[in-house]
């Protein structure tokens, strides 16, 4: 028997990049995934794909959302042992270019978001004694011209991972999160809004001053997600685990 066989784990944006590599993983080693996200079509495509995975639309910083999505864990598979937050918004947005509506919903999905599902998953966290693992960035402790408030949101994310830790301690549930480096995820194109030809440029800049001389790829950073929500991790709470190549040492 794995550790993982029938825990139920809820995987935010969990139909591409990192989110679809945990989710996979997690199926793999036995456990029950719900993946969320706003697309229904490429959601139940990747959830087609493991017949321990099944999808929810939902948006992970809308309060009713939040509370079906607890529901559709619990109603599907019976429990609640992990959740990882990993529904991210973000773009390159210069100072003088910032606005109401977009500051707003940086912070909306990447902090808003994770506390709403905490509270809402608390009572069978803490049932089960589980984990709760939210996806950060090296931007989330590195400063960067151009993504002062998406690393804004995401060192909010990673205090918020310290403090819950020492919070839900008592209670057995255990808080980590993973700051992932510059993957290849398509976050660039996709959430960041570049165009290919301005997307791999960043990425040779990129690869020029990761330490290791290449992005990281989902399942590295995935592969981190899982062995944090392992109880075989049981003595680990508090921590942010980067996983970045690196990067975050320059």
């Amino acid at each position: 028997m794995c550790a993982l066989d029938d825990r139920v784990v809820i995987v935010t944006g969990g139909r591409s990049g990192i989110g679809r590599a945990a989710a996979l993983s997690f199926a793999d080693h036995g456990a029950k995934v719900v993946i969320t996200g706003r697309r229904a079509v490429p959601l139940e495509a990747m959830a087609a794909q493991h017949p321990n995975i099944v999808s929810l639309v939902a948006d992970a910083a809308t309060p009713g959302d939040t509370v079906g999505t607890i529901v559709k864990a619990v109603d599907t598979w019976g429990r609640l042992d992990v959740l990882v937050n990993n529904a991210g918004a973000g773009a390159i947005l210069p100072l003088a270019e910032a606005t109401v509506d977009r500051i707003t919903n940086t912070f909306a999905v990447n902090v808003l978001g994770p506390g709403l599902l905490a509270s809402a998953a608390l009572p069978y966290l803490t049932v089960n004694r589980g984990a709760i693992i939210n996806v950060s960035s090296t931007f989330g402790h590195n400063p960067a011209a151009g993504l002062s408030y998406y690393a804004s949101s995401k060192a909010a994310l990673e205090h918020l991972t310290r403090c819950w830790a020492l919070e839900l301690a008592p209670h057995g549930v255990r808080v980590n999160a993973v700051a992932a480096g510059p993957t290849e995820s398509g976050a660039l194109t996709g959430m960041m809004g570049l165009s290919a030809e301005q997307a791999e440029t960043i990425k040779e800049q990129e690869r020029e001053h990761i330490p290791l001389k290449r992005r990281g790829n989902p399942d590295e950073v995935a592969r981190w997600i899982v062995r944090l929500a392992d109880p075989a991790s049981e003595w680990v709470t508090g921590q942010v685990i980067a996983v970045d190549g690196g990067l975050g040492l320059t």
